[in-house]
């Protein structure tokens, strides 16, 4: 019997076109998976219709003093988005650094994707906006 592997994907947020079908572009794998935990990171609840508590309570959190809390706070709030939202992925570490010369929270991110033997490392910055 054969190895079956998953292959996940998601349009390219870049919209460009294939050449041969006119088609919109694919990102596939790790690609996808990185782009929707961005995606669901950066949703505030009841921001999708129909869908109230898909999304994450970061962005209040960010105004909020900098300190060691808040940035556990979003650990755990990252954590709990993660579980919840995106079954494909499996967290190994959540580093969340207070940069307070900058007003942000800086986020680095390890986890397995479920068909990988190796794992993905994402960092992102974190800042409130207005």
């Amino acid at each position: 019997m054969a190895n079956i592997t998953k292959l996940y994907s998601d349009i390219d947020f870049t919209f460009t076109k294939k050449p041969v079908t006119n088609d919109i572009a694919l990102s596939y794998d790790t690609q996808a998976v990185t782009r929707s935990l961005r995606n669901l990171l950066q949703t505030r609840n009841y921001e999708r219709p129909f869908n109230p508590n898909l999304g994450s309570t970061i962005d209040s959190i960010l105004f909020e003093p900098l300190s060691n809390v808040s940035a556990s706070e979003i650990k755990i709030e990252i954590a709990r988005v993660i579980k919840n939202y995106e079954p494909r992925v499996t967290v190994t570490n959540v580093d969340v650094v207070a940069q307070e010369q900058y007003n942000s929270y800086q986020v680095t991110l390890t986890f397995f994707l479920e068909n990988a033997a190796t794992p993905t490392t994402i960092t992102m910055l974190l800042q409130r906006d207005r």
